[in-house]
């Protein structure tokens, strides 16, 4: 009976199923997210139910500069292009695209676009008018729901195919010859949709050179074709710097919808290149790696005079080998793992492939499948006479950059295609002989390491809760010996004495029970029971003292109330029971003592507030003033800096639209060192009562050097000050500057109140400039000895969540592994090295527990990469630090305490670590995922619940989002409110006087339980994908937040999940997307003034910045430390600089559907 009142239970709650429209003509549609973070995963979720709308689906994935998009659609010849875009930027990104279209003759690709709150009413309109088809605002998205805004955009584009136009006085053949690409596109759409019309306007006979070589690409889904195609293409634009390519690439049509997701391009990073054309066709037909258009649309290509032309199948099965008939030479791609060595008789591709290369050859046994390839090869070929190890076959890692293996493959290719067609392709590019090997982040061995905690952490469980039943039984004895002894007995360190007369023998037979029974428990476990009033009377004196670095430290335990009551600052239970007790401090413990469930340190510190100030906009100066206009009057300065999306993806500011409406937009724009010194002027970076983080992951080398080099300037103007240099300083500036007729960088306007100057003395030139070596290396040291703060830096949480990834993935890794090395050596022990966030895994979809479990797990991957380093984990422990987002679930509660009991039962009996590494410090940002459009007035109210949630659970900083959040950069009247709210719960709130109130409450222990369970059994799931990096190759992270990201959108939006203010509790108007009364955003004057600046600097360094960064770049390639040399370039460099001579040796990041 229950079970049907269940289903119709369920039944009720479904929303009325939207009917989906199906487009009459053939519709392609190019994907791509502007930016990041949330952007990345909501365009996916756009794109997959584009598809199974019916369309033909280009997706690019985040961070598309409007060049890229614009050339893909007009290569692609798409009906229209769906874009995300946000705050900051999206009014010169989409008039910039619209401009691009039409000037190159596409204005009839309609533009499609939206991006939550902050693209305002009246930009939507003003953009609207301007040409763009639609924009779609929140209240949109209430309205006609996904499949809805889906329909209306694809029924906008469904138009067929025009006409062929061609240049003015050329005909279809000089066209083609000429490379015109609206040509090309428009010849092979007419193929695919009207063969009849293409037949007129082309005919193959006509082409009078038809040389061009065909090789053809195919193998096993998944087996990286794509990768691979791009690294061919790499090597290929290097090694013929005139020649041009033009690329063919086949991906299934899905028969039930008729969509298809044409997905190659997104892994391809080489194609926007002027020399390069790429088309991706849909097979239309179900079975059949081919579609039937392709021998036209190589005819076209032929006709165009590419020098290669590559066409790639879609990966359907071992017996496809239809690809022979349109190619000249032949490459097959599979893995090492096919099965058993008969499997590969049944390939037929071996039979006739002319090279086969064996990718992903960092899989289990490669070596072998090597052989066995090599072994078929030869005798389908029957090459009896020829030597196996000489077969064309080659074991690569195309997702690795300058894999030796792909550099062969490359060669061998080249040769081959010259050998089959005579082709003019002298190749010059040089080789190793070296194979493929897989630079491993996680040595093989240790692949396991999530399992092993958890097998360890639930170890500990057994063993305490073993403990706790011995010690209740002998509190039972004890008790049971009072009673019959007639007095208590005196407890000692070795057991317990009996000072009662009566019963005697009895009583003996007992002790000897007593003491047998006791040799099953931990004499640690002893000491906690014998010491356990003391301890509590600890907490009753009027004063506690304690040690933090060898500083003692004295702390009133108690507050008064107004109404003249003790409020004890550290409340402990009353347990008598020797069980309670122990389980009690073997699992939870009082705040600063293993395993830190309730807190790190005894008490927290006297006058300094979790608070932090946050600021981001503009140039670095108003940043700058809105830094000391938060922090006005408040004894510790936590500065936390968000970036604009030009400084997040290592580019300079620029004048091309794209870039420039990003300038100083939605965070701030900081290019230089000058940048960061005027950023942080006013503050004394090396005080320790300041801290600065700084929200910044792809370029997190370069803006820490700034940062690292504006402290060690500071104090370098201290000395100046100090010792009364000025006069001789500011004349070795000028002859540096003014002398030579040069412009000195300087603050742009006056210094806010509170800005005491310091940090700008030296614009434009370093300490070592201007300063003695010795006293510059002097000052360096201790400089670094003293700065505090956070950098964010990881890496696998970008690659999982918000994407503001740029180096490929081991080369940022390694990255972050020099930093840490470098804060090692250098003796930085107060700024951490890495944020390992789980912020931005909940801001992309995903639920508390997914969250904790994959931030924890990305930690323990740095900790086993920094071990595999050789990195002692008592010295890199300290530099990590965590930082979690807040949200309203209950398991929120509990997220601090639950990764703090995790994190320092692994690290004390799994590695071994000391106190000061087993103590996970974390920073706590309230949900941006509960910050609402609509009626933004409540977002204070649960900002308000989340930050008791994160002050109540111990957690060591904390950034409460400002309430406007949802719709602009947050003003100074939204920030002050928002750090109102922390202030008023710790100043004002009186059980917050409290440090431990949740401990003790049933809930919150079972919520402790059922969470900690929950993320180690996420452990064991990442384990069977082969640790964090392995379930990255797979996207098993990326598809879990996705999926949970849609889970809670659709209960959002059918009422499932009452969101006040949102979808229940409307006002009377239905609660609109709100308007916000000041919209912040960058001035033309600051953007200008970025551009100046960086134009500057660039041309007084230009000698220096050429030989840091060829340093730079042989550091890279000689497995040196490079950010030590990081250090030297950030003092002439600009931060674009030095990511493109990054990019060269070690590759940019490929992104992932």
């Amino acid at each position: 009976m229950s079970q049907i009142t269940q289903e119709e239970k369920k039944e009720k709650f479904v929303h009325p199923i939207q009917e989906v429209y199906t487009p009459k003509n053939k519709v392609r549609i190019v994907t791509a997210a502007a930016l990041f973070d949330g952007h990345d995963a909501s365009i996916n979720i756009m794109r997959r139910i584009i598809q199974a709308t019916g369309c033909e689906v280009i997706h690019l994935g985040h961070d598309k500069s409007v060049e890229d998009v614009v050339n893909t659609a007009i290569q692609e010849d798409a009906n229209a292009i769906a874009m995300t875009s946000y705050q900051g930027g999206h009014n010169e990104y989409f008039k910039y695209m619209y401009d691009l279209l039409q000037e190159k003759g596409a204005g009839h690709i309609r533009i499609v676009g939206g991006g939550g709150g902050v693209i305002l009413p009246s930009e939507i309109k003003e953009l609207m008018d301007y040409g763009i088809t639609r924009l779609y605002s929140p209240d949109d998205g209430r309205e006609l729901g996904l499949q809805g805004m889906i329909n209306d955009m694809v029924e906008k584009a469904d138009f067929p195919t025009g006409p062929l136009e061609l240049p003015v006085g050329k005909d279809v053949y000089q066209s083609l010859e000429d490379k015109d690409i609206t040509t090309i596109a428009r010849l092979i759409s007419l193929a695919e949709n009207r063969e009849e019309d293409f037949l007129k306007a082309f005919d193959f006979d006509k082409v009078a050179d038809k040389s061009a070589p065909v090789l053809g690409i195919t193998g096993t889904g998944g087996a990286g074709k794509s990768s691979m195609v791009d690294e061919l293409v790499r090597r290929f634009l290097i090694d013929f710097p005139e020649k041009s390519i033009a690329l063919v690439s086949v991906d299934p049509s899905k028969k039930k919808t008729g969509g298809a997701l044409l997905g190659d391009r997104i892994r391809m990073n080489s194609i926007n290149n002027p020399r390069v054309y790429m088309r991706s066709l849909a097979t239309r037909q179900s079975n059949l790696a081919l579609s039937k258009y392709v021998e036209e649309a190589i005819q076209v290509l032929k006709a165009a005079k590419y020098d290669l032309i590559i066409l790639e199948t879609s990966g359907i099965g071992q017996s496809d080998t239809e690809i022979l008939d349109h190619s000249d030479a032949s490459l097959y791609i599979m893995t090492p793992e096919f099965g058993a060595a008969t499997q590969l008789e049944k390939i037929d591709m071996l039979d006739f492939a002319d090279i086969v290369a064996i990718n992903k050859f960092d899989k289990r046994g490669a070596l072998d499948a090597l052989r066995d390839v090599k072994k078929q090869y030869q005798r389908n070929h029957n090459l009896w006479d020829v030597n196996p190890d000489e077969m064309p076959v080659f074991g690569t890692i195309a997702s690795q950059f300058n894999d030796p293996g792909t550099n062969q493959l490359y060669k061998s290719i080249i040769d081959k295609v010259v050998e089959k067609t005579g082709a003019d392709l002298k190749s010059s590019f040089q080789i190793t002989k070296e194979m493929s090997e897989k630079i491993f982040v996680i040595p093989p061995s240790r692949t396991r390491y999530l399992s092993e905690i958890a097998e360890n952490n639930r170890g500990y469980d057994v063993r305490a809760n073993a403990q706790r039943d011995v010690a209740q039984k002998l509190y039972g004895f004890f008790k049971t010996i009072e009673t019959l002894s007639g007095k208590k007995p005196t407890i000692s360190q070795h057991g317990i004495e009996i000072s009662g007369t009566e019963n005697a023998d009895l009583v003996k037979v007992l002790l000897a029970e007593f003491d047998k029974l006791k040799m099953n428990l931990d004499p640690f476990n002893w000491e906690v029971i014998t010491t356990w009033d003391e301890k509590v009377n600890k907490y009753k004196n009027p004063v506690y003292t304690f040690k933090v670095r060898d500083k003692e430290i004295k702390i009133q335990t108690h507050s008064e109330s107004l109404s003249h009551l003790q409020i004890p600052k550290i409340a402990l239970p009353k347990y008598e029971a020797w069980g309670d007790i122990l389980r009690w401090v073997l699992q939870e413990n009082v705040p600063g003592e293993f395993p830190f469930t309730s807190g790190l340190y005894p008490f927290k510190r006297e006058g300094e507030d979790p608070t932090r100030m946050f600021a981001g906009e503009g140039g670095p100066e108003r940043t700058n003033r809105r830094f000391h206009y938060v922090s006005k009057g408040m004894p510790a300065k936590r500065l936390s800096t968000a970036f604009d999306s030009v400084t997040l993806y290592g580019n300079d500011p620029g004048h091309r639209p794209d870039i420039y409406g990003k300038i100083g937009n939605a965070g701030v724009s900081i290019c230089c060192l000058d940048d960061a010194k005027k950023l942080y002027s006013g503050f004394d970076l090396s005080h320790p009562a300041t801290s600065v983080s700084m929200t910044i992951n792809g370029p997190a080398p370069m803006l820490l050097g700034f940062f690292m080099n504006a402290a060690i300037d500071q104090n370098c103007e201290k000395y100046i000050k100090e010792n009364g240099l000025e006069t001789e300083i500011e004349a070795k500036i000028k002859a540096i500057y003014e002398d030579k007729g040069l412009e000195r960088p300087r603050y742009n306007g006056d210094l806010p109140e509170g800005n005491d100057g310091l940090g700008l003395m030296l614009l434009g030139v370093t300490g070592d400039q201007v300063l003695p070596a010795d006293v510059y290396a002097e000052i360096k040291k201790n400089t670094l000895a003293q700065v505090r703060g956070t950098v964010q830096a990881d890496i696998l949480k970008e690659d999982q969540a918000q994407n503001t990834c740029i180096f490929s993935t081991e080369f940022a890794l390694r990255l972050m592994g020099d930093v840490q090395e470098y804060f090692i050596n250098q003796n930085v022990r107060n700024f951490y090295s890495v944020s390992i966030s789980g912020y931005h895994i909940a801001e992309a979809g995903a639920n508390p527990i997914t969250q904790l479990a994959f931030t924890l797990a990305n930690g323990f991957t740095y900790v086993e990469y920094y071990l595999s380093r050789g990195m002692d984990i008592n010295a890199f422990g300290p530099n990590l630090s965590f930082f979690f987002s807040n949200g309203i679930d209950p398991e929120y509660s509990v997220i601090g305490r639950v990764a703090r009991k995790i994190w320092a039962k692994a690290l004390k009996n799994k590695y071994g670590a000391n106190e000061r590494a087993q103590m996970l410090k974390y920073h706590i940002q309230t949900s941006g995922r509960s910050l609402h459009a609509q009626e933004i007035d409540f977002n204070d109210i649960r900002t308000t619940l989340q930050a008791l949630y994160a002050i109540y659970d111990n957690c060591n900083s904390l950034h409460t989002n400002a309430y406007d959040e949802a719709i602009t950069t947050p003003t100074e009247e939204s920030v002050r409110r928002a750090m109102a709210i922390q202030l008023i719960i710790n100043k004002e709130l009186g059980l917050a006087k409290n440090e431990n109130p949740i401990q003790g409450s049933f809930i919150i222990e079972e919520l402790t339980d059922l969470v900690e369970e929950a993320v180690l059994q996420e452990f064991d799931r990442i384990t069977e994908r082969g640790g964090v990096l392995g379930a990255m190759e797979t996207m098993y992270q990326r598809s879990k937040i996705q999926e949970e990201s849609l889970y809670y959108e659709t209960l959002k939006h059918n009422g499932t999940f009452p969101i006040i203010g949102v979808n229940t509790f409307l006002s009377s108007k239905g609660s609109p997307t709100v308007v916000p009364a000041e919209v912040i955003r960058a001035t033309e004057e600051e953007k200008q003034f970025q551009i100046h600046t960086k134009e500057n600097l660039n041309k007084i360094n230009e000698q220096q910045a050429e030989s840091a960064l060829e340093t730079a770049q042989q550091a890279a390639v000689n497995n040196q430390n490079i950010f030590e040399v990081l250090m030297e370039a950030t003092k002439v460099c600009s931060l674009g600089q030095i990511t493109s001579a990054l990019f060269e040796v070690g590759g940019q990041y490929r992104r992932n559907m």
